[in-house]
């Protein structure tokens, strides 16, 4: 990334407003109204936060979208006749420009915080609010950045992060733990019922003395993984600084509050000595499970696993469903073991892990079960999840 860019993404120079006018081309607005969707505020007793913060400088329309805990600031390239600034309601905005046809949309300021929108025929204004009443963002720390291997954390935050918790009173569960090491980046998220743990070893932090280990609000890691989704830069630049964690990704940067507290001692949890392994075909005891699920109690989804001389039995009832019995097929040559657990959990995990084979390793019907996709000893990622079990 140039310089040039760089500045461009996270330091747009400060627009009073003014008469601001410009023409922008409709695709290109529309890919990076799409983006900020997920940033936006719906619901909020700030009406300003509702809106997208547009500003026009030199050749370049800059479009910020926050909701004080994330930003995400974008832009495209636009004909700027007047230099401005404004602010434009964001979900009305993007219905409308969805609706359009494709070509040069004009964007005009006019008086009291009035926007003008045109393209051909049709002819639109939308009622702002004051640039100064928008909320002013961190600028990206100059000091120090580590790139981020794009694939690896996009394969990192999907492998994890359904389980991050949901319960706003577990703030430091709310997020995931990435940890970097010189040699190393590892990303860990729990709820305190199930834990998802995947370590790659090739990605590589030039500077880094020992581990930086930083939490990475829900809501952040989501939109990271959907800006990823369309990025094909090789990395994702990462700065911090006291309260915020900044993402930049080419022409976007994605700002974030930094969640703080001491994130629970995961190695503590990772299983040593689960002995009883079994491999099955990920597909087939997802799909056994997603069977007998319709059948469990509706409240805690339990289920039941038997390991079996040559197979794994899965196994549900309640008073209210009825019961059901799947198997599959196995290797499994050891004694015989039963488990409970939360359906969900289990299929969260065979979603994550994809197709090919999958190892359960157990220890009795007591202690946590650990699963993972049954990989060359030599691949570049280790994937864990430790579940807890249930008692049925």
């Amino acid at each position: 990334m140039t310089e040039t860019t760089a500045t461009r993404v996270s330091e747009v120079p400060e627009v009073k407003g003014g008469a601001m006018e410009i023409t922008v081309n409709k695709t290109d607005l529309l890919r990076e109204l799409t983006a900020t969707q997920g940033v936006v505020e719906r619901k909020t007793t700030i009406p300003i936060l509702s809106n997208f913060l547009f500003e026009a400088v030199g050749d370049r329309l800059s479009i910020t979208a926050t909701d004080l805990d994330l930003s995400l600031r974008t832009g495209c390239p636009a004909k700027v006749k007047k230099e401005g600034a404004c602010t434009i309601p964001a979900r009305r905005l993007f219905d409308y420009v969805k609706l359009l046809p494709d070509g040069e949309i004009t964007v005009k300021l006019l008086e009291n915080h009035w926007i003008n929108l045109r393209l051909g025929r049709s002819n639109t204004k939308m009622v702002g609010m004051a640039r100064s009443n928008f909320p002013g963002l961190p600028a990206f720390p100059a000091a120090t950045t580590y790139k981020l291997p794009s694939p690896v954390l996009h394969r990192m935050i999907a492998k994890t992060i359904f389980a991050i918790s949901n319960e706003e009173s577990r703030y430091t569960l709310n997020g995931a733990l990435l940890v970097l090491k010189p040699e190393s980046m590892t990303m860990v998220a729990t709820d305190g019922h199930r834990l998802a743990h995947i370590e790659n070893n090739t990605a590589r932090f030039q500077g880094l003395s020992g581990e930086l280990r930083i939490l990475v609000p829900k809501k952040a890691m989501g939109e990271l993984n959907s800006l990823l989704n369309d990025y094909d830069g090789e990395f994702v630049e990462f700065a911090k600084d006291e309260s915020t964690l900044f993402f930049r990704l080419g022409d976007r940067l994605l700002t974030s509050r930094q969640l703080t507290g001491q994130f629970p001692n995961y190695e503590a949890v990772l299983p040593r000595d689960n002995n009883k392994i079994v491999s099955a075909p990920t597909e087939a005891i997802s799909a056994a499970i997603q069977r007998v699920a319709q059948f469990a109690d509706e409240r805690s989804g339990a289920i039941r696993l038997r390991l079996d001389k040559g197979e794994i039995k899965v196994s549900s009832s309640s008073s209210d469903a009825g019961e059901s019995e799947d198997s599959i097929e196995t290797s499994y040559q050891g004694e015989a073991l039963t488990v409970g657990f939360n359906s969900q959990y289990l299929l969260d995990f065979f979603k994550a892990a994809g197709s090919g084979e999958v190892r359960l390793e157990f220890k009795d019907p007591q202690s946590a079960g650990q699963l993972r996709p049954d990989e060359p000893p030599d691949s570049d990622f280790k994937y864990r999840y430790i579940v807890m079990p249930m008692r049925i």
